[in-house]
């Protein structure tokens, strides 16, 4: 069997796992965000922080609530950081500086997971432990979280209730990223993914010299990181790396898991929506444009032009051996249209046309499926500019699920499409006009300026990945691009909390045979256009100057 071919029937055995799982997966999700009934262990975590789970809030008080939880986390991911070398199991790291610490803290709370250093070599077990994998849950559970409340902004009315955070907080964490987590470790424990505090033992098997290999609890980080987030993983390397994904097996299942969540909790809005066609109208959409990007990105690595990669059958430097060129580009184009950030490749090697397209998948927001919770708010707010495109054409006022779309909903709306692109081209700007920050680039010309731009584009999209080839473990760049994750996390949630008020305080109004069908092919075809052109034509002229210009030379 050709490795094309494997690569295919991977991506078929892919997709029907994903469409055996979205209807029960995404109908569990739904009950857990509209069930009344609270589980003892949760009443007993409600007593303890003070919280009367059957109190809704205000969509500014929920605001408050997701910032302040936020923020405090920062302080202690930043202290605990900080302060590692004092504690046990530290495997005798360094302190980390202050600026790379507040970078690693803002990064991990942001549901980034962007890192500027060396896995193991630069963070302990305790500060992994207690610090980074709690984050990977609580992070990814604020995002689910904020996305229940736009949904609640379309089924409720008259309101200015959107619903408690802490108990969505609570509930995500415990009911679903925790068991998920947990039984997942244990497959890919199965699968030889280390577990184990030092992996004495099994790393001993691989390499020869146990004593010469730290170790880590492997797998249940790598399950944690690949349902939300990600970064460079324990041992740098990543997910290319033997201990963290040693099979092929392995490596189908981490694919599985990064796109599992995100592609169910469009079934969970279709129940909450009471309309299950809404949710097959967002999944498609979803669906389009991660399948063109997996075939985009292998056709280019495959047929890449030069003597030596027709000879070697296609672009396989920066690729693993064991897996190819069809399975990374899987990974690669699974993993930049999320905010998991996960690799099993070096992007910076991929082709021109290749390494532009996984920057193009973060560009558009990271929507297809996109990260849990922020994929799909971020879709929603795209469908809300779709209906009010179409409502321009026919001269009547848009509709969206009964909800008149106005002024006030259109500029959260515009704000939210605004502040990412904003974030990522300013900051690529002022570093390349900064000659020390242009020092940093290992390559010169349109691929350095790739460097930078895919850097940018990572952190405000909390995507996590890294172009590499550039040095970011500076004062300036952990600085800028620590605000680039912070502001391009929180300030598309601001808006986003406030549209659902918004929504949540209207009299529902009903369907007329002049409102736009939102369930039909005629709107996955206009979503997918306002994605195209809104969103991605923003970027064009940057891309012209980095991967568009160096494929092209």
């Amino acid at each position: 069997m050709s490795s094309t071919l494997a690569g295919w029937l991977q991506v078929l055995a892919l997709v029907g796992a994903l469409a055996l799982c979205y209807r029960p997966l995404g109908d569990y999700i739904a009950r857990i965000l509209t069930t009344s009934r609270h589980l003892r262990a949760e009443r007993g975590l409600y007593k303890v922080i003070g919280v009367d789970p059957d109190a809704d809030q205000r969509w500014s008080v929920y605001l408050r609530s997701v910032l302040a939880f936020s923020a405090v986390s920062v302080l202690f991911l930043y202290g605990l950081i900080r302060l590692q070398g004092h504690l046990l199991l530290n495997l005798g790291v360094e302190q980390m500086p202050g600026h790379q610490a507040w970078n690693t803290a803002i990064s991990f709370v942001a549901n980034t997971n962007w890192q500027s250093y060396s896995g193991e070599a630069a963070m302990g077990h305790v500060a992994q432990m207690a610090g980074l994998a709690v984050q990977n849950f609580v992070s990814a559970a604020v995002g689910i979280a904020v996305v229940a409340t736009l949904i609640r902004g379309f089924t409720r009315n008259r309101t200015d209730r959107v619903g408690n955070f802490w108990v969505d907080l609570t509930r995500i964490s415990l009911r679903l990223l925790l068991p998920v987590a947990v039984v997942f470790a244990l497959v890919l424990a199965a699968t030889g993914v280390v577990q184990n505090f030092h992996g004495f033992h099994e790393m001993a098997a691989l390499v020869g010299d146990p004593q010469s290999v730290p170790g880590g609890p492997v797998a249940s980080q790598e399950v944690i990181k690949l349902l939300g987030t990600n970064g460079g993983g324990f041992f740098n390397a990543n997910s290319a790396h033997p201990f963290e994904n040693p099979t092929g097996l392995s490596n189908f299942l981490e694919i599985f898991l990064i796109l599992l969540i995100p592609f169910a909790l469009p079934r969970a809005f279709g129940r909450m929506v009471g309309d299950h066609r809404q949710g097959y109208a967002i999944v498609a959409v979803m669906g389009l444009f991660w399948a063109a990007s997996v075939a985009l990105i292998t056709f280019s690595e495959s047929q890449h032009a030069g003597s030596a990669m027709q000879a070697a059958g296609g672009a396989l430097e920066g690729k693993e051996q064991r897996f190819g060129i069809a399975a990374s580009g899987l990974f690669a184009a699974s993993t930049t249209l999320t905010s998991t950030g996960a690799v099993n490749s070096f992007h910076d090697s991929y082709s021109a046309f290749g390494g532009g397209l996984t920057m193009f998948n973060m560009m558009l927001g990271e929507i297809a499926p996109g990260g849990v919770g922020s994929g799909l708010y971020g879709m929603l707010v795209l469908a809300i500019v779709a209906v009010f495109v179409a409502g321009l054409m026919v001269g009547r006022t848009p509709e969206y699920l009964g909800k008149k779309l106005g002024g006030r909903e259109m500029k959260f709306a515009s704000l939210y499409i605004l502040t990412t692109p904003t974030l990522v081209l300013v900051g690529t700007g002022v570093a390349m006009a900064l000659p020390g920050q242009r020092a940093g680039m290992l390559n010169s010309g349109a691929h350095g300026f790739s460097e930078v731009l895919y850097a940018f584009t990572s952190g405000a999209n909390n995507n996590g990945s890294a172009f590499a080839g550039i040095t970011v473990n500076t004062d300036w760049y952990d600085t800028a691009i620590g605000l680039a994750m912070v502001f391009g996390r929180f300030l598309p949630m601001v808006f986003v909390l406030a549209l659902a008020g918004a929504l949540a305080q209207q009299q529902p109004v009903p369907a007329t045979p002049g409102t736009l069908p939102t369930h039909k092919p005629l709107f996955v075809g206009l979503l997918s256009g306002v994605v195209l052109i809104v969103v991605g034509l923003t970027y064009f002229p940057a891309l012209a100057l980095g991967p568009i210009a160096e494929g092209l030379s």
